[in-house]
């Protein structure tokens, strides 16, 4: 897609959060009422007629456009977070990302067999985390997996897209 007025709205700082990493912020779009309607809308058209009844929102950027384009979509929304903050039995993965590794996890009620489910994040940049989102959703054994990121980093040798090789990607913005 690659719209100019997401490209003109997204912020990079340089070194964050440590030197050699260019930050790419997601929030200078997200505050800017253009730039939503400019995501939502194509998000819509990309996966209004796939049967989506589940979007997996990555934490924390990745909630914010995945309960939008839920409400739009008329599906249910499942957070992939952080360790510990779900209060419920959960299922987990750890993976490294570029500056350390983590784990996510997600309830073990939150998909089932006859749910598509769309992941959605805002950045891919190593495919790390998304990775993980992933092979936790696979062991739902749901009927179809799609994924999308705001942003994919391709100018500072990442090459995320190539984890997933095989499955269904989009990106709204190329850098």
């Amino acid at each position: 897609m690659n719209n100019k007025v997401l490209l003109d709205n997204l912020r990079c700082i340089p070194d964050f959060p440590k030197k050699g990493i260019n930050f790419r912020d997601v929030t200078t779009l997200y505050k800017n009422a253009e730039c939503v309607k400019i995501m939502l809308d194509e998000l819509e058209r990309i996966y209004k007629d796939k049967g989506i009844t589940k979007i997996v929102g990555i934490e924390s950027r990745g909630f914010v456009m995945a309960s939008a384009l839920a409400g739009r979509l008329g599906c249910g929304i499942v957070l992939a977070r952080k360790p510990g903050k779900l209060p419920a039995t959960v299922v987990k993965e750890s993976f490294s990302k570029e500056y350390g590794v983590d784990t996510v996890e997600m309830h073990v009620d939150s998909i089932e067999e006859n749910d598509v489910v769309l992941i959605h994040d805002d950045l891919l940049a190593t495919g790390g985390t998304a990775m993980a989102v992933y092979k936790l959703v696979k062991l739902f054994n749901p009927k179809k997996i799609y994924m999308n990121f705001i942003i994919e980093i391709t100018d500072e040798g990442l090459h995320g897209r190539e984890v997933f090789k095989g499955i269904d990607l989009t990106t709204l913005v190329t850098i």
